[in-house]
């Protein structure tokens, strides 16, 4: 059993890590706009890996919890509630894109002052709670 705690610990500090380097990688490909339909195509493909990436981390949380008899501790409730909050706003980003004008030329720079404060928030919320668990 410690075993398994301790390797989904492992899983899990590489999914938080990987989680930030999705984070990044949307950052560099929302600098990178030129086309507007060109990065809705692409981000239409990339959303699922950011899913799964959370989806990793709250699997790999849970599987931890449940090693622990389900012991929910004030760390674990901070972790749900961290990881709502970066699901929250991964939806709000998207609906923002969804509902973008692409008509408008005005748009692109909007949406990208808009999702680039998400992502920095999203890097805070990810940093904080790590630096509180890993020391």
């Amino acid at each position: 059993m410690n075993e398994m705690y301790d390797m989904s610990i492992v899983t899990h500090n590489w999914g938080v890590m990987s989680v930030l380097g999705v984070i990044l990688i949307n950052i560099f490909m929302l600098l990178g706009i030129k086309n507007i339909a060109k990065y809705t195509r692409a981000m239409s493909l990339f959303t699922p890996i950011v899913g799964t990436t959370i989806g990793m981390v709250i699997f790999t949380g849970v599987v931890m919890m449940a090693a622990k008899h389900l012991d929910f501790t004030v760390q674990n409730i901070a972790m749900i509630t961290f990881a709502v909050i970066l699901i929250y706003l991964e939806v709000k980003r998207s609906k923002g894109l969804q509902n973008l004008n692409k008509k408008d030329e005005n748009a692109v720079k909007e949406y990208r002052a808009y999702a680039l404060k998400i992502f920095l928030l999203e890097i805070f919320v990810t940093l904080s709670i790590s630096f509180w668990m890993w020391h």
